[in-house]
């Protein structure tokens, strides 16, 4: 069987088993809930009449409606409070509606005829869309890497603690056995993601009637699929290696901690420093923050046409070294079942275990390190 076969047959097995099990259904399904609710709830919570600022000679063609009127000096004072906040929308002569960010309706509804509208601030985003948008992508990422990757962990222990790896590597090589845990993982967390923004697309379609949500998201989307492919696989290797660095199920909350800490941080960064044009520009290009912050500054209109190519390119890059890295570990560490083994001694054993397989013409490499030592000195 060659590699590329043995793959396929680990990833088949993966899949089966993740299909069938309690944990992968119920995130699936809150994914697709979380979807729905955070694209239909915010526009059925925005109700309420709005607040309108008018003057005197403007209040009649507004008065026994259900609208919440201030009644100022003159059209000047009516934009202030406006561009101030205090009001959702003036009403000037014209008559013309003022509004900063999106027209209100209701307003423009209760008028007797409609009138045209002037957003004071058109490119902005609405403050409460543009959080939702940031913690969404930010949540998704952190979410789902945070949970394939406990879940990769746990099934490589279980399968050392069992025993079972040393006949799995018997019959596959090792980098099959890694690669098709990564490639399962990663088709079943594209899959899940996928559903989720179709559940998130068709939630705007309802709540948002313009379309205008959607045209700002579609790019956003687009970009964010393959930040968040090359992203999860970059995580995938290194959370294999946490889970053949420990032999015991219980040790490997201690043993991911720096990988929990890499998929935390990005996720806390983006959803506190969104308003810091500064700060999202430097994560949208470390590779950890880049498929949350870039995706974000995207909605938002503040990255230019080439960023996103490049900050995938550094993504790319780093995730490769990182694979390559993980790998390493990982196939390092599989084998050792002496309780918990050190990056140091996983890095070194791998090269011991190469090296004797060579002088050995291929023969099967002795679990104990005196042992592996003697045979690379023969």
């Amino acid at each position: 069987m060659n590699i590329f076969a043995a793959t396929r047959l680990v990833a088949a097995r993966e899949i089966r088993v993740k299909l069938r099990d309690k944990t992968f259904l119920f995130s699936t399904i809150f994914f697709l809930f979380f979807a729905a609710a955070g694209t239909i709830l915010p526009s059925l919570m925005s109700g309420g009449p709005s607040t309108v600022a008018v003057t005197q000679s403007m209040a009649g063609s507004l008065t026994g409606t259900d609208l919440e009127l201030r009644t100022v000096a003159d059209d000047q004072a009516a934009e202030q409070l406006v561009r101030d906040g205090q009001v959702d929308a003036a009403v000037v002569a014209g008559p013309k509606v003022l509004a900063m960010n999106e027209a209100p309706n209701d307003v423009v509804a209760a008028l007797s005829s409609k009138p045209p509208v002037q957003l004071l601030n058109p490119d902005a985003v609405d403050p409460m869309v543009g959080f939702l948008v940031a913690f969404a992508f930010a949540f998704v990422f952190f979410f789902t890497s945070l949970t394939f990757g406990i879940q990769i962990a746990q099934s490589v222990t279980e399968e050392k603690q069992t025993r079972i790896v040393e006949i799995l590597v018997a019959s596959v090589p090792v980098r099959a056995l890694l690669a098709g845990k990564v490639l399962a993982c990663g088709l079943l967390a594209f899959g899940q993601v996928g559903l989720t923004a179709v559940m998130a697309m068709v939630g705007m379609r309802v709540a948002d009637s313009d379309g205008g949500l959607m045209t700002l998201l579609s790019p956003a989307i687009g970009w964010f699929i393959p930040f968040f492919v090359a992203g999860f696989v970059m995580l995938a290797a290194l959370w294999a290696a946490v889970g053949a660095l420990v032999n015991r199920q219980e040790d490997i909350s201690g043993a991911s901690t720096p990988v929990q800490l890499l998929v935390m941080l990005p996720f806390f960064g983006v959803i506190f420093l969104k308003d810091n044009p500064l700060a999202m520009t430097i994560l949208s290009y470390v590779p950890f923050s880049a498929p949350t912050a870039m995706p974000v500054r995207l909605f938002t209109e503040d990255a230019a046409a080439w960023e996103p190519v490049l900050s995938l390119v550094i993504l790319v890059v780093t995730g490769v070294v990182l694979l390559m890295a993980g790998a390493r570990l990982y196939e390092g560490s599989l084998l050792r079942t002496n309780g918990r083994t050190t990056l140091a001694t996983a890095w070194r054993d791998r090269e011991i275990r190469r090296v004797s397989r060579d002088d050995t013409n291929g023969a099967a490499m002795p679990r104990d390190d005196a042992d592996r030592e003697s045979a690379l000195t023969r």
